[in-house]
């Protein structure tokens, strides 16, 4: 009697709350083979848990999902309203959603734990990038903010003032200014300078200008000073973006500022690098001021380059107009 022809083994397919622990180990794995900031990881970390969420409800193997999916996923991303903004999310905010998972994908191909990355062949939002949707401010609204904060009474006036003299005149992020330390601060060839932690985990350091140190020195001098956190609250605890996301809008209603309500810290930053390309800055170094890999980038922040005042043809036209003058004596 011939035997029962063996059949392939199926392979079985692990249980939610199996696929929910792997993909959460998978993650945090994912994330500690990175070099981030505490508020990427943060956000790539919410990035991931969306997606996996997503599939959840749809009974989705989330290792076994194709492109096509990924993009119905993008869709749906499209769609949905921020709580914060109660507007749609911005094409920006969808392409770095999609761009956290196919990092995240890209380290499960390494690891062979699926076979493709479904993201790759993924339909993502175009971004442009000669443009930003941040909320810019001029520089005379930067400095009706700055007069506000120095305004202020109160136990953490010295603190505010601090705060935002980094944001405004070294244009750092939020995430940079409430990382920082005492230690972070320190005297460098006749410089006092500010040390932190950039994007994509990079050591950095900046000059800090005359009216951020008064700030520093001011801020510090009323404070504990020693060691740990930098800025703290009443309790001891460190500084939270939230808290200066609050400040700001506050200081620019203070100050008269019209835009107050879609303001951010990143308002400040951007007014920076528009502020410095104003003021005759050269691109390189504005770029490397702000620890952006691609000028582009910084292109984004510069808005008056497009003024016609700028066309590079007036400046040879110029230069040729001297040749000639010179020629002529």
């Amino acid at each position: 009697m011939a035997a029962d022809p063996v059949k392939p083994v199926q392979p079985v397919r692990p249980v939610q709350g199996e696929l929910e622990r792997a993909s959460g180990d998978f993650t945090e794995a994912w994330l500690a083979n990175r070099r981030l900031s505490a508020h990427t990881r943060a956000a790539y970390r919410r990035d991931v848990h969306q997606f996996l969420g997503w599939c959840a409800g749809r009974d989705l193997d989330p290792l076994r999902v194709s492109f096509l999916q990924v993009n119905a996923y993008a869709r749906d991303l499209e769609s949905t309203v921020d709580v914060r903004s109660g507007k749609v999310l911005a094409p920006a905010s969808v392409a770095r959603k999609l761009s956290a998972l196919s990092s995240w994908y890209g380290f499960l191909l390494r690891l062979q734990a699926v076979a493709v990355n479904p993201v790759g062949g993924a339909d993502r939002p175009r971004i442009d990038r000669d443009t930003s949707s941040t909320v810019g401010l001029t520089a005379g609204e930067v400095d009706a903010i700055l007069a506000a904060a120095a305004r202020q009474t109160g136990v953490t006036a010295a603190r505010d003032l601090a705060i935002l003299a980094l944001l405004a005149d070294l244009g750092l992020r939020v995430g940079e200014v409430v990382a920082l330390d005492h230690a972070d601060l320190g005297v460098e060839r006749g410089h006092r300078t500010v040390r932190f932690v950039g994007k994509g985990g990079k050591p950095r350091r900046r000059a800090l200008t005359a009216a951020v140190t008064a700030a520093l020195d001011g801020y510090v001098g009323v404070g504990t000073g020693g060691d740990g956190p930098l800025f703290t609250t009443a309790t001891g605890a460190r500084v939270d973006r939230h808290a200066v996301f609050r400040l700001v809008r506050r200081l620019a209603r203070e100050a008269g500022v019209p835009a107050w309500e879609r303001l951010s810290p990143h308002s400040l930053r951007h007014a920076f690098a528009t502020a410095a390309r104003d003021e005759g800055v050269p691109l390189e170094d504005v770029q490397d001021a702000m620890g952006h890999a691609d000028p582009r980038t910084t292109r984004r922040y510069d808005r008056d380059r497009h003024n016609l005042d700028r066309d590079p043809a007036y400046t040879i036209a110029a230069a040729r107009a001297r040749r000639g003058d010179g020629a002529g004596s």
